[in-house]
């Protein structure tokens, strides 16, 4: 069932179309490929041979035409992280006290505040889309000062984490071994009689 249904308002309708899926949407004019929607791990989305775009709701897996389709397959293609941070990314204002431009982003790891400089992440009860510039001041400033107060030795860690470049492994020279020099050969060497 897609999150929107539930057990006590489905119809046989709706089962029948539930059944339908994966749903041929039609053939791509460019390469005779089909178009099909599908419900994945990750959401719904539509796939012609390699392509796939992600839809916004389950409910266009049954509602999506063909040209609606090959408009979403002309879109370059976008991850999760990218159409979150769209979402999400807006200017709040300007950070007074280092003069930069104060936004709320969303990452791989939830939604966060930035000055450019400091990243702080949203708390519990938090809104990305609703918080205000002096709450997003008083999470950087929050940050900032556990970064200044963080022990010395956590510190050092986190400079190297950032700034260190993985190098190639050293290669070691192999162990010479030398050759055990077989006496049975050896004209020089007389043998006992």
């Amino acid at each position: 069932l897609f999150k929107s249904m539930n057990l006590e308002s489905i119809t046989l309708d709706d089962a029948i179309s539930l059944l339908s899926l994966p749903r041929v949407i039609g053939l791509n004019p460019e390469n005779g490929v089909e178009i099909v929607a599908k419900n994945g791990r990750y959401g719904p989305y539509i796939e012609s041979g390699k392509e796939t775009r992600t839809l916004e709701t389950e409910d266009e897996l049954l509602t999506i035409t063909l040209d609606q389709a090959l408009e979403q397959l002309a879109k370059p293609k976008v991850n999760r992280w990218q159409r979150q941070g769209q979402a999400t990314g807006r200017v709040l204002g300007e950070d007074p006290e280092t003069n930069k431009p104060v936004s709320v982003k969303s990452g791989r790891f939830g939604p966060y505040v930035t000055d450019g400089v400091t990243n702080a992440s949203l708390r519990k009860g938090d809104q990305a889309e609703e918080i205000s510039m002096e709450r997003a001041l008083e999470l950087l400033a929050d940050r900032r000062y556990a970064l200044e107060n963080m022990p010395a030795k956590a510190k050092k860690t986190a400079a190297k984490k950032s700034t260190a470049k993985k190098s190639p492994a050293k290669k070691t020279p192999a162990k010479k071994t030398a050759a055990k020099k077989s006496t049975a050969n050896d004209p020089t060497i007389e043998e006992p009689n």
